[in-house]
């Protein structure tokens, strides 16, 4: 049994479409499908119900699903420790980061870290969700959060407290706070989602919920609210830009924290050391955070 062919009904499970799985993948359209076709004939039954709403597995496809599963694990193990003992400078890195620190921070790095080691290849995968590090879908991820995964070894590169941000053009409607107990007062950018959890935006719901006028699940988004005047954000630092003016720090809430995480049989290939020793070293000294 040919082993893509597995990766390929793994990826149609996970996406449940063939297009989902082709971009999963990084292929095109017909090599999922002829891949597909090539493994219902050699098993010999159909893996998939065909829906207009997506691919559905069939009684034979639910039965293969643990065993490929297991076959999976022990190819991304094997992988992982291969990758373990390489000690050579160059290679592919796969390294994702949260929307606002791969426009704002990332390309300046690694703009720099390329003409250091320009035989290391970096794909950056821009995106805050939890990715399976065990199967390499990334090798390194910067993320915020309070608690990273005990499954990932890295380290904290930095706290990042939040602040109260304006715009000139709110200026057009009210003169700025200059403090917390001024917001009774003014049109206020809110949380919803996941974002409704984190402490900045659990104490504005408690405190200042009336002068909610408008609201995102993304923080980025909330910045740009906040540059075209609609309202007063509660933001992390590393989200100030010249579009925006820092108004006053939010002390009743929790400090961010950056971590740079990865896979524990990754931590010693040479080339990602590389990549987390110098990210690590980078964001240690941005005067912008």
């Amino acid at each position: 049994m040919d082993w893509n062919s597995l990766k390929v009904f793994l990826a149609i499970v996970r996406q449940g479409s063939l297009a989902g799985a082709a971009k999963d993948l990084g292929v095109n359209h017909s090599t999922v499908f002829r891949r597909l076709n090539s493994l219902e004939q050699a098993l010999g039954g159909r893996l998939f119900e065909r829906f207009t709403h997506g691919y559905q597995l069939t009684a034979t496809g639910e039965e293969i699903l643990d065993l490929a599963c297991k076959i999976s694990d022990e190819f991304n193990e094997l992988e992982r420790r291969v990758l373990g003992k390489d000690v050579e400078p160059r290679g592919t890195v796969k390294l994702t980061a949260p929307n606002n620190i791969a426009y704002h921070f990332l390309p300046r790095y690694l703009a720099e870290f390329s003409l250091r080691y320009p035989e290391i290849r970096i794909e950056l995968l821009v995106s805050n969700l939890a990715f399976n590090m065990s199967n390499r879908q990334a090798d390194i991820a910067v993320r915020a959060t309070l608690k990273p995964p005990e499954h990932l070894v890295g380290r904290k590169l930095r706290d990042i407290s939040w602040s109260v941000y304006g715009s000139v053009a709110y200026t057009e409607h009210s003169p700025l706070p200059l403090c917390l107990d001024d917001l009774a007062d003014h049109r206020l950018i809110g949380g919803n989602g996941n974002m409704i959890d984190l402490p900045a935006f659990s104490w504005l719901e408690k405190n200042y919920s009336q002068q909610i006028h408008v609201r995102c699940d993304d923080l980025v988004a909330m910045s740009y609210f906040a540059e075209a005047g609609q309202g007063l954000a509660f933001l992390p630092n590393d989200q100030q830009r010249s579009g925006l003016r820092r108004l006053f720090t939010f002390d009743p809430g929790e400090l961010s924290k950056l971590w740079l995480l990865t896979h524990p049989d990754l931590r010693n290939v040479e080339r990602i050391k590389l990549v987390m020793r110098f990210l690590a070293q980078n964001f240690a000294e941005d005067k912008r955070l």
